[in-house]
């Protein structure tokens, strides 16, 4: 049976669906993608001029989600919009900063956990109450949390630390019957590498286009997987990943 055809145990049509960072190339493909399968949607990111530029429709808010208070904000929008429940949360918020240990300030190195490693436990940690049984959360650590990269080894060791965090978490969250889905993608064409807070990129091959990653977030979603590492995101590979479904 192929993918497209097995049965579907999260279906979102009709879902409320959170998505945080949802004008970067992950997040507003994923929106996109989650649009396109008749979900509702609640779209979060930093600057309100980025979001009013979405096409894609939902609710809106503007909130810097660095802090508890902001990802509190973030929930109550969505329950507002989403009918007082809360079916996924998916967390494409990030930063990257490039350079050797010895030459990276330690501001960037406090944004990259703060934002990528804090961030999403800050949204779980609100969410979690409000999130529907058989709900589920997708946070995106990337390839880097697999294999750490010289040059980009805070970068890296702050989505190591989000998929450490992802893998104790889904354990408490499953008492809830709340997945906690780990994502990661190789690199992929979102213009990220060109925003770095610090340092400049090396070159890197061509990358995932990110309407492939958010078609694989979402058919994660709608099968009940609990794990997506970066073998799944191939082109070529079928949407198959590892951890049982629900």
């Amino acid at each position: 049976m192929s993918p497209k055809s097995a049965p579907i145990e999260h279906p979102l049509g009709g879902a409320s669906v959170l998505v945080a960072g949802a004008t970067g190339g992950i997040g507003s493909a994923v929106a996109d993608e989650l649009h396109r399968r008749g979900a509702t949607l609640t779209l979060v990111a930093r600057r309100q001029a980025s979001l009013d530029r979405l096409p894609t429709p939902g609710a809106r808010l503007a909130a810097d989600l660095r802090s508890p208070e902001g990802c509190r904000a973030a929930v109550d929008a969505a329950l507002a919009h989403g009918g007082d429940r809360i079916d996924a949360v998916v967390n494409a918020v990030g930063v990257v900063a490039f350079g050797v240990v010895e030459e990276l300030s330690v501001d960037a190195m406090e944004e990259l956990f703060l934002t990528n490693t804090f961030v999403p436990i800050f949204l779980a940690q609100a969410a979690l109450e409000h999130l529907s049984p058989g709900a589920a959360i997708v946070n995106i650590s990337g390839v880097i949390a697999e294999q750490n990269l010289p040059g980009m080894a805070v970068y890296g060791a702050s989505k190591a630390a989000l998929r450490s965090f992802d893998e104790g978490f889904a354990r408490e969250a499953r008492r809830r019957h709340i997945r906690v889905i780990d994502a990661r993608p190789p690199h992929t064409e979102t213009g990220l590498a060109r925003r770095s807070i610090e340092g400049v990129a090396p070159k890197m091959g061509a990358g995932l286009a990110p309407e492939r990653v958010a078609e694989v977030i979402c058919d994660g979603l709608e099968r009940g997987d609990r794990d997506l590492p970066s073998s799944v995101f191939a082109v070529s590979a079928p949407h198959a990943a590892t951890g049982s479904p629900s």
